[in-house]
């Protein structure tokens, strides 16, 4: 009973075990094996632990050794800190006392220097957005060094720098009135770097290859413009470009610095193709009148060209001649020969009336395109006035130009409505003075022969 009450005890204990020792346990052969595998167990657990405890023991040592030193260092550098800040403030009394110095000594020139500070300022804008700095570039580094000196009161500019400064003043001055040609890298209007001749007509203009160039301010490169002016003047600079001396006529922009910013303005404004486009569908409809209107009146001259010379052959004709209108009203007037007066002219106003549409056939066409015109002109006008008045009022009246832009859209229907409908009118009167011609004659023989037929 005793027995069995201690194995139980000692297999209790041995599940308590770490598992290491539980894993042993299961090898043992008997109870005093057990015994002993525990009793080690327990004397290696004891002898881990004392070492992790000397470890915690030296790690804490080592921290507080470290908070030592860190605390040692923070104090040495609170005293550097405070040993700084007396030399600072002692320093700014030095710098104070050195600028009033300054200040005194420089005297009158202090107003000559704050004079020269403005005149290097100028000069590196006139010189940032001048022509001449694409043929040398970095003229202004100096400048800014020379500025930046002089803003600082702490250094004064020498002698060279005043004579430099004195040298790009007439050099910029100099360079204005010449034309010149020097090597440059140019990028086309399709963004490509090439390495081309460019002519530099003063201060105003860029030249290569017959194509002006421009040179924003402070980008350092030469571009072409991506719309160029008429033929006439880009032959005109080709001509320049090849010129080795005397006299070349080129057009060139008197706003100069920028590299032409009245000539960029002309070139980004629209073109007539672009303004006809501007007049969307309505100016599309008034074009397609326009070009009916001409087609027919070319028409309707010819034909009654060829009827008023067949007419004019008819009159020195005795015998009536069919081909024209004239002789078939002859012919009315010989087949009723021996009618009554009345019978006779109802016949011969017949045949005119029979004769009048072909002769007169257009005429109110003409008329009618020359009326409409200028309405439809006024429809897209009132309709792109309406738009531009709805972007007003979504977008308010910030930029002027996108509403001058939307007005003048606006008016290119009504500018192609008078440009349809006047000439139309000059046609209509044009051609209907032929016609009226051939009928007045029509009429007047007819009155002729019903007169004959009265007397006879």
């Amino acid at each position: 009973m005793n027995r069995s009450i201690l194995q139980s005890m000692l297999l209790g204990l041995a599940l308590l075990l770490p598992i290491s020792g539980a894993v042993q346990a299961e090898d043992a052969a008997s109870l005093d094996e057990l015994l002993t595998l525990i009793k080690n167990a327990r004397l290696s657990e004891s002898g881990e632990q004392s070492e992790r405890e000397a470890a915690f023991r030296r790690a804490r040592t080592e921290r507080a050794e470290l908070l030592k030193q860190a605390k040692s260092e923070l104090a040495a550098e609170e005293r550097r800190s405070e040993t700084l800040e007396k030399t600072f403030a002692e320093n700014e009394i030095k710098v104070a006392a050195l600028r009033e110095q300054l200040q005194t000594r420089l005297g009158s020139l202090r107003e000559m220097f704050g004079h020269l500070t403005a005149a290097a300022g100028d000069t590196r804008t006139t010189l940032n957005n001048s022509l001449v700095s694409a043929q040398y570039p970095g003229r202004t580094d100096f400048l800014d060094e020379m500025i930046e000196r002089m803003s600082g009161n702490t250094r004064l500019p020498s002698l060279d720098d005043i004579e430099r400064l004195w040298y790009e003043i007439n050099r910029e001055m100099i360079e204005g009135g010449r034309v010149v040609s020097f090597p440059a890298t140019v990028v086309t209007a399709e963004g490509e770097r090439v390495q081309q001749q460019v002519v530099r007509v003063g201060l105003f203009n860029l030249l290569s290859d017959g194509a002006y160039l421009h040179y924003p301010p402070g980008t350092e490169m030469i571009t072409e413009l991506p719309r160029q002016p008429g033929r006439d003047y880009r032959k005109a600079a080709q001509t320049l470009q090849a010129a080795k001396e005397g006299f070349t006529r080129t057009g060139i922009d008197p706003t100069g610095p920028s590299g032409g910013t009245l000539l960029s303005a002309l070139m980004d404004s629209p073109g007539w193709l672009e303004r006809w486009h501007q007049g969307g569908w309505i100016g599309y409809l008034i074009t397609a009148l326009g070009v009916i209107a001409l087609l027919l009146a070319g028409w309707r001259f010819a034909v009654l060209s060829t009827i008023s010379r067949r007419v004019t052959a008819q009159l020195n004709n005795p015998s009536a001649d069919l081909n024209n209108p004239l002789g078939r009203v002859l012919r009315v007037g010989e087949d009723h020969r021996g009618a009554d007066a009345e019978s006779l002219e109802l016949k011969l106003h017949e045949q005119v009336l029979k004769e009048r549409p072909a002769i007169e056939s257009g005429l109110g066409l003409l008329k009618i395109i020359a009326m409409v015109a200028p309405l439809m002109g006024l429809l897209g006008t009132v309709t792109g006035m309406i738009v531009t008045f709805q972007a007003i009022t979504l977008f308010g009246t910030g930029d002027p130009k996108t509403m001058a832009g939307g007005i003048s859209a606006a008016l290119v229907t009504t500018v192609l409505g008078l440009c349809v409908a006047i000439p139309t009118v000059l046609l209509h009167a044009l051609i209907n003075s032929p016609a009226q011609r051939v009928l007045h004659i029509l009429e007047e023989q007819s009155a002729g022969i019903v007169a004959e037929q009265t007397e006879a």
